[in-house]
This record gives C-alpha cells, structure tokens and sequence, in this order.
C-alpha cells in the first residue's frame, strides 16, 4: 500500500457493531486508519472531530438517518462517503446521491469489493496546493459561456458566484469539459471518474449530472452547459 493511502482515515458507521467491526477490520488491514459510530449523531460528531477522507455510511441508523447524516456532513466536509443500503431501496440511493453521496454499495457485498472501492476513490487527484501549483504545468481555464472550469484547482464559478460542488461533482464535471464537443456515455464517465473495475448501476451517473445541473442554475429542458446526448450520455454545449 502507498504510503499516502496508509495514512488515510476512513470512518465506517453502521448500527450493526459486528458488521461495522468486521469491515474496519478489513480497511485496517489494507493500509487504512478506521474509526468506527454506531449512530447518526456521533457519526457527524466522528466525522467533524476525525476529519476521514472517506466516510462509509449505512442508511439505516438511530438518531439520525444516514441520508440526515450524510446532509450534515456536507455543510462541513468533502470527504467521499460511500452509502450501504439495502436492496431495492431505489429511492434511499437517490435521495443519498442528492444530498451528497458519492457512491453506493447494496448489501450484500463482499468486504473486498468494499475496499477496492474506497481504494478506487483515494486514487483521484485532490486541490493543487497553491505553492504546488505553481512549479507544475497548469492547466488554463476552461470557459463555456458563464461557466468557468479551473481543473488544478479544482474550483467552478457561474459569473462571479463561485460553486460548491462535492469531489465526484467536479470530477464529471471535468472529465466532459476536458473534450467539450466529444459525447461520453456513462460508461465512459464511470471508467475516469471511479474506476474501470466498478461494478454497479451505470444510472448513477445521471443522478449526479443533475446535481451539477442544480447547482449550475442549468435548466435540463434547455441546457447551457450539460446537453443530455440521447442514446448516448453527455456533452458540454446547449442541448
């Protein structure tokens, strides 16, 4: 294991102590630094004191929900938090990804699988650190009408107005404007932006793509910067 995934910190919080202690078993054996809450207030108050770079999160929990959890976290952290959920819980899974989850694995799952999708989100690039950024090639601006991309950066502004996107957010975000005139499928938005061995529901995709859309005040009906390409997946451009 890298030295930099070594060092990472992973919270896992699930109510059920012998699952959440048999995953941070596994995550501890890959390298990793684990914590672990069994309920949805000490897994925000974990979250705020531990500061993980990854937060695994079951949906059902007391106190709080972990869609509640996870709508918390967000006003305070990026880190990656990836939702356990039950099977056929469709809804759960998109109101997750709503509120900021960046993936999801429905149980039953194998504890392997698990780690090799925690290990796939540490691989992504993080902020270019000012100092950093300026001894490296850096990338220019990527404009589309008011739209303005700064991939080293990692930053987005419509106009003036800066916008906060969660890591994943960015990360499509990037990955279509990097060939604004080529249309990617979703499959080819998961391979850059998870991994080319995730396994799961393609259609996470467009959760996520209507997120931006939100944020980015661009009307799905008419888009100015996310064109749904029908048959196909997604473009930068109008509709």
């Amino acid at each position: 294991m890298a030295d930099e995934e070594s060092q990472s910190r992973v919270l896992v919080v699930d109510d059920e102590r012998a699952l959440a202690g048999v995953i941070a078993s596994y995550l501890a054996r890959a390298g990793y630094e684990v914590s672990q809450a069994y309920t949805g207030p000490d897994a925000v108050a974990a979250a705020e004191t531990d500061d993980p770079d990854v937060v695994v999160l079951d949906l059902g929990l007391p106190g709080l929900d972990g869609i509640e959890v996870c709508r918390r976290i967000r006003t305070f952290s990026d880190c990656y938090i990836l939702m356990l959920t039950a099977r056929g819980d469709e809804v759960d899974k998109l109101i997750g990804l709503s509120v900021g989850a960046d993936d999801y694995l429905t149980k039953p799952f194998s504890n392997r699988e698990l780690v090799a999708r925690v290990q796939a989100v540490l691989r992504r690039p993080r902020r270019v650190p000012a100092a950093a950024s300026a001894e490296i090639d850096i990338e220019p601006l990527r404009e589309f009408g008011e739209l303005r991309i700064d991939p080293a950066g990692r930053e987005v502004w419509v106009g003036t107005e800066p916008i906060s996107l969660t890591r994943t957010e960015f990360d499509i975000l990037n990955v279509i404007s990097a060939q604004p005139k080529l249309a990617l499928s979703r499959r080819q938005i998961i391979d850059q932006v998870w991994d080319e061995v995730w396994v799961g529901d393609e259609h996470v995709v467009d959760v996520h793509v209507a997120n931006l859309r939100r944020k980015l005040g661009d009307d799905p009906t008419a888009p100015r910067y996310l064109a749904t390409v029908r048959g196909v997946g997604y473009r930068m451009g109008k509709g």
